[in-house]
């Protein structure tokens, strides 16, 4: 039996995709969070774990390094807007993985422009995402 310890070991030093990928099902946050950081994760799991909940500070931090996440590609960032887009909607404020992804130049300006038009994004996240889209250019 694996305590919790070893999950995150084996989810910082892992490099066996599929047994990452089992990891995930881990019911601690901080594991996830070691998996987003993994840059052997595969974007199969980071899709997955886009959608896992423990609580909206764990959550936000999770979706922000799965956009930061060196191996992410466009179904990854894609989910990971579509959760942050839900999280604004509901009036939580998952501001950093916003601006994380508006870094991604693998999503098109509008794709992401678009959370700032939401109901939980305010105008200090707009301003701030404003900017971080103009260094793209």
């Amino acid at each position: 039996m694996r305590t919790p310890a070893d999950c995150l070991e084996l989810a910082r030093t892992e490099d066996d995709s599929t047994a990452l990928h089992r990891l995930a099902q881990c019911p601690y946050p901080f594991v996830w969070h070691a998996l987003a950081v993994n840059p052997r994760t595969a974007p199969e799991t980071l899709v997955e774990l886009s959608t896992a909940h423990d609580s909206a500070w764990n959550d936000n931090r999770l979706l922000c390094l799965l956009a930061e996440h060196p191996g992410a590609d466009l179904m990854v960032l894609r989910a990971v807007r579509d959760a942050v887009a839900a999280k604004l909607t509901a009036g939580e404020r998952p501001y950093a993985a916003v601006l994380a992804l508006a870094a991604r130049t693998e999503l098109a300006t509008e794709e992401v422009r678009r959370l700032g038009t939401l109901h939980g994004a305010s105008a200090r996240l707009r301003t701030r995402l404003d900017r971080h889209l103009a260094l793209r250019a």
